[in-house]
């Protein structure tokens, strides 16, 4: 129903959570590389337990092979530089959340081909950096998800 997009993510046991999250769900992961670890990293399997095979997983080689692939489909950058609150948004089937790296988030030239109004965040207390990517991605697909009313769910 709903798509997650990892632009060149780093930790392996956040793209294992979010894995599981996907397969959990009935989303799919998009994995833009490069990667900072193997598809057969050891913490990647271990977080994702066996919801691997669950799972639709794809790969790109670079964002504009990403981008090309799903133009047709609203893409939200998910950033702590985001003016959009992700509470304000009707999300619909086929949208797709794209998240930046853990240690630098989406990078500035990543950033600019979205317009304001698809660079959203979630809010947080004054001085804090960011959320875990694994937690971030869960808050944004839940509330997709029910918006949705959890179609295909539950």
């Amino acid at each position: 129903m709903f798509s997650i997009a990892l632009f060149e993510p780093e930790i392996p046991p956040n793209t294992g959570n979010i894995i599981r999250l996907c397969a959990n769900t009935d989303t799919e992961l998009h994995l833009i590389e490069p990667l900072g670890f193997s598809l057969e990293d050891k913490q990647l399997i271990r977080a994702g337990l066996d919801y691997h095979e669950y799972a639709s997983v794809k790969t790109y080689q670079n964002f504009e092979a990403f981008k090309s692939l799903h133009s047709k489909h609203r893409i939200f950058a998910v950033t702590t530089k985001g003016g959009t609150p992700y509470h304000s948004f009707n999300y619909k089937k086929g949208d797709i959340f794209l998240f930046g790296p853990e240690t630098r988030g989406l990078p500035e030239s990543i950033r600019n081909q979205f317009d304001e109004k698809n660079k959203i965040r979630i809010p947080m207390v004054k001085n804090s950096r960011s959320l875990n990517l694994s937690n971030a991605a869960a808050i944004l697909l839940y509330e997709a998800w029910r918006q949705n009313e959890f179609k295909d769910g539950i």
